[in-house]
């Protein structure tokens, strides 16, 4: 009997190796992808979050005082770092669905025996490490204008990971709706780009209107934004449970969202 059992596990077994071999694989190939044009991918998203930080910080520096104990450098540091990962972990992952479409090698991902679950992981992770590449190299290079202690490392490193990866999902879903290259820019300069900036990198909400406080309160990125400098300062607009709560949420829903896309084959295998 046990013997038989053996048997049995050995397929199931073999099964389980080759996802897995299928999985690093693809998830390889992504990092390689961004990692080989490191210059473009990583660098240069580095040097735009320091000129933000240059220009915003000299120009409000001393004019400009969120909270009592912090000077508005500091405050900056942490929601420049945070919209330079969201944005690139979004970039990661959509440019490489939309460039494998345009050029027709999607198939080479599409034949090969890996599950829609292990396409969709692969991509997610290859996002969240681009965007923790980039979110360390923007920190490195923004700490001599304004050193941060980290009050709370551990969650500062959580909404890293969650808001990378809530990104690089969005990235997987826009990849598979664009048919081109202007759909998938349109996306990006009309989704990403203005929910990050209204995410409250350069100011705190608590300074604006009633209303548009409560308008900012819809936007899932100044959760991800609100918690990760929370991280760092120990002060934030949101209590950061509930940030995280809104930002998995959030996660949850593209993800399922994305699945079921993907299972279905939608723009992918038709």
């Amino acid at each position: 009997m046990s013997g038989a059992g053996g048997e049995s596990s050995r397929p199931a077994a073999a099964a389980r190796s080759a996802a897995l071999a299928g999985l690093a694989t693809l998830l390889y190939k992504e990092l390689l992808r961004f990692w080989k044009v490191a210059f473009q991918t990583v660098a240069a998203p580095i040097l735009t979050t320091l000129l933000y930080l240059l220009i915003f910080g000299h120009v409000l520096e001393g004019n400009v005082r969120v909270y009592d104990r912090l000077s508005y450098t500091a405050f900056l540091v942490p929601g420049l770092v945070m919209m330079s990962m969201l944005q690139n972990a979004f970039a990661n992952s959509s440019s490489s669905l939309i460039q494998s479409k345009v050029t027709g090698n999607i198939v080479f991902v599409l034949l090969p025996p890996l599950s829609y679950v292990e396409f969709f992981a692969a991509y997610v992770a290859a996002a969240v490490v681009r965007g923790l590449a980039v979110g360390a190299g923007a920190l490195a290079v923004t700490l001599p204008f304004a050193p941060l202690g980290v009050a709370h490392p551990l969650w500062a490193m959580l909404f890293a990971l969650v808001g990378t990866a809530t990104l690089g999902a969005m990235g997987v879903l826009a990849g598979i709706w664009a048919e081109k290259f202007d759909q998938l820019a349109g996306f990006q300069n009309f989704v990403i780009v203005p929910f990050t900036f209204l995410a409250g990198v350069f100011y705190s909400i608590h300074s604006l209107p009633a209303f548009w406080q409560q308008v900012s309160r819809f936007n899932p990125f100044f959760y991800m934004v609100d918690g990760f400098r929370y991280g760092f300062h120990g002060v934030s607009d949101v209590a950061p449970l509930a940030s995280l709560g809104v930002t998995g949420a959030f996660l949850a829903l593209l993800s399922a969202v994305t699945l079921a896309l993907l299972k279905s084959g939608y723009r992918l295998r038709q």
